[in-house]
């Protein structure tokens, strides 16, 4: 679903804290994903953004055009009553991180 739908299905979601554990989280295919964590709903969930546009203005300096908000996509992956039981699940997440197709051992944490 897009970031406005999954805010819109729950509006405690909008008005929540949330906790970032990291934007480059990649798949098998080398997409990069941000986690972030829910405090009022508990979820631990991933957003997906497409590859951002660049372009080249007349000086030569380089432009990133506005990312659609509906392009943003989202997936809850789990669920965490708090911020400490998931820093405890997440231990050592900023090294698997950074390894290749790391959602892999993301998703061993919290299987489907």
């Amino acid at each position: 679903m897009d970031i406005e739908a999954f805010y819109e299905q729950n509006e405690a979601r909008r008005e929540s804290a949330e906790f970032e554990f990291g934007s480059e989280w990649t798949d098998a295919s080398d997409n990069e994903y941000e986690l972030s964590w829910v405090e009022a709903t508990g979820e631990l969930y991933l957003m997906v953004e497409p590859e951002a546009l660049i372009n080249e203005d007349i000086f030569g300096d380089f432009l990133v055009a506005d990312e659609l908000i509906n392009d943003l996509t989202v997936v809850v992956i789990g669920k965490s009553p708090s911020l400490a039981a998931l820093e405890d699940q997440l231990r050592g997440w900023e090294d698997a991180m950074l390894e290749e197709n790391s959602l892999a051992w993301l998703y061993e944490r919290f299987p489907q």
